[in-house]
Order: structure tokens, then sequence, then C-alpha cells
């Protein structure tokens, strides 16, 4: 049987099944509702103040731009540069409070 042109395909009954949220997905809705997530996002800036990461991320950022060149150096370019050492030196003991603080939203919720 041909297919016609003037007509979409039919949609599989696979769709349907994507509209229902992740689990992931309804955390971070809980988070964002009960005002939480911005508590931790505080709490994330406060730690990463106290602990100098702040200050070495900075010191990185500027040693990189004068390396290339501050007229060669896009945004973009310099986040990508600087997301894996960043992510990576995130001290243990910060990235282990946040999770403690996420498990006892979640016990709170009942999620």
């Amino acid at each position: 049987m041909r297919a016609s042109v003037n007509r979409p395909p039919t949609p599989d009954g696979d769709e349907e099944k994507a509209a229902e949220p992740t689990l992931q997905e309804i955390i971070n809705i809980k988070l964002i509702e009960s005002g939480e997530k911005e508590k931790l996002k505080e709490l994330l800036r406060e730690r990463l103040i106290e602990c100098g990461w702040k200050d070495e991320m900075k010191g990185y950022c500027r040693a990189l731009t004068r390396k290339r060149g501050r007229a060669d150096v896009t945004l973009d370019e310099l986040i990508r540069t600087i997301t894996p050492k960043g992510r990576s030196s995130v001290p243990d003991s910060v990235k282990a409070e946040l999770l403690q603080r996420i498990r006892s939203f979640l016990l709170s919720a009942a999620l």
C-alpha cells in the first residue's frame, strides 16, 4: 500500500505513554513547589564559597582568559572548558550534605 504524502503519519500508542512524568521529573516538581529547590541552591552557594571553590574557579577562568587572550575567549567556550573541572572539584562533604538534605526531603514528602 502506498503512503499518502498529504496526510501526516498516524501516531503510535507509545507517544501517550511518554506524557507521564518520570520519577526524576516528579521529584523536581515537588522540590520546586515546596521551595526546597531554592533552599538547596542557596545552601550549595554558601558551601562552595566557604570551601573556596568559587575563588578557585574564578582564578581558573582568569588564567584561561589570560592564556588565550581576552578577545579570543567566548563565554560558551569558557563554560565548556571549566564545567568538567568545576564539577569534579566540588568537595565530597558538600555533595554528601546536599544528598542528605534531598533524602530528608524525599522521606518527609513520602515519595
